[in-house]
């Protein structure tokens, strides 16, 4: 196995080609990708196509492969996979659709259609539509995912893309005892007497976090539950800024934790919350979901209407959904969630998890081609 990876600007390490166990990673310098400036993002997604051909004709120009593996983010991929087809005429192509972009950035405003930035839209349009063109197969994360990218790409082959979504390798659930989880809550500061709404994950612009700080704010003096937001991103300040101001007794905030103490800290709460922004015309599938069906926890998932996660979670009996525009309505969804069998609907969202999201699932949806 082959991995090509950034080495994003802040690590400061050079293109570099290693082994681990027998796996080889081809580390390709780039500018920052993530959790930087609007303006950088958007030069690294520009150049990171030429510095990943360069060093993988640099470093891997004699190794063949069967199967070509990519996702988005980002989108800027199409000469690479030309490159390693020609090379490689014998090999499946399979792009692993994360985010469909750049429609997503257009819906928050980030990129425009016309003007000065409609040139960058369309730019990266193009080169959508080359990668989908590219691909011998295109493996969406939720049923509406899959539909969107078929309605709105008519030349697209609708026979090659299928359902492939985020997965997690099957662990054994330990659960905690009371006597752990209130001496993880005392951690934190946390109150042991009543139930915890945890979000935990990016703070950025598509998590629409304005709105997530006026559900905070609408429940913010409650007594019969506690809210905790654990994370960091662009939108941090914003967040920090108005619970510095308010100090609000039901809500607490930390930054990004370590995954191992994250991890521990979801256990010991009670219900996961997902925050998409409401402009979203794209329907994402947040990828925080799966760690709260893991550790059994429903959710409430306050979203735009394109995005399937809240049905699915509601169908299936493992969580709420309230559009990610009416705060009455996520308060009315914290109510509707305190009155319900949180223990019935963990149990629902673990059984939907272990029947559709483990690497099984996603294994077997991409092997069967090869």
């Amino acid at each position: 196995m082959y991995i090509v990876a950034p080495h994003e600007r802040s690590l400061g390490l050079p293109t570099e080609l290693v082994e681990e166990n027998g796996v080889h990673i081809l580390g390709v310098k780039t500018l920052n990708l993530q959790k930087s400036s609007t303006i950088e993002k958007g030069i690294g997604q520009v150049l990171v196509e030429g510095q990943y051909k360069r060093a993988i004709k640099k470093y891997l120009h004699d190794v063949k492969f069967d199967l070509i593996l990519y996702s988005t983010p980002p989108i800027t991929f199409p000469k690479v996979i030309s490159y390693l087809k020609k090379r490689n005429p014998q090999a499946k192509t399979y792009l692993l659709l994360k985010d469909i972009f750049p429609q997503n950035a257009v819906d928050i405003g980030m990129m425009s259609k016309t003007g000065v930035k409609g040139v960058l839209y369309r730019n990266f349009r193009n080169k959508e539509k080359q990668l989908y063109a590219l691909s011998d197969y295109i493996g969406c994360m939720s049923p509406a995912n899959l539909r969107y990218v078929i309605e709105h790409n008519p030349e697209v082959d609708s026979n090659k893309v299928e359902l492939a979504p985020n997965s997690y390798e099957r662990a054994d659930l330990t659960m905690l005892s009371d006597e752990e989880k209130q001496s993880i809550r005392a951690k934190y500061k946390l109150p042991t007497d009543r139930p915890i709404f945890i979000y935990g994950g990016n703070l950025g612009k598509p998590q629409g976090i304005p709105f997530l700080i006026k559900c905070l704010d609408d429940n913010s003096i409650r007594e019969d539950c506690h809210f905790l937001v654990v994370g960091n991103g662009t939108e941090y300040g914003r967040l920090m800024a108005w619970y510095e101001e308010k100090k609000p007794k039901s809500v607490s905030v930390y930054q990004r934790l370590p995954k191992e103490d994250y991890d521990q800290l979801v256990r010991a709460c009670n219900v996961g919350l997902i925050f998409l922004d409401y402009r979203f015309t794209i329907p994402n599938y947040p990828s925080r979901l799966l760690p709260y069906l893991m550790e059994k926890k429903p959710v409430i998932a306050a979203t735009d209407p394109n995005c399937d996660t809240g049905s699915i979670a509601e169908t299936n009996g493992y969580g709420l959904w309230c559009p990610s525009n009416d705060v009455k309505a996520f308060s009315k969804c914290v109510n509707r969630m305190l009155q319900s069998d949180l223990a019935q609907m963990g149990e629902n969202g673990y059984m939907f998890y272990l029947n559709n999201y483990t690497v099984e699932h996603t294994y077997n949806a991409i092997i069967k081609h090869v």
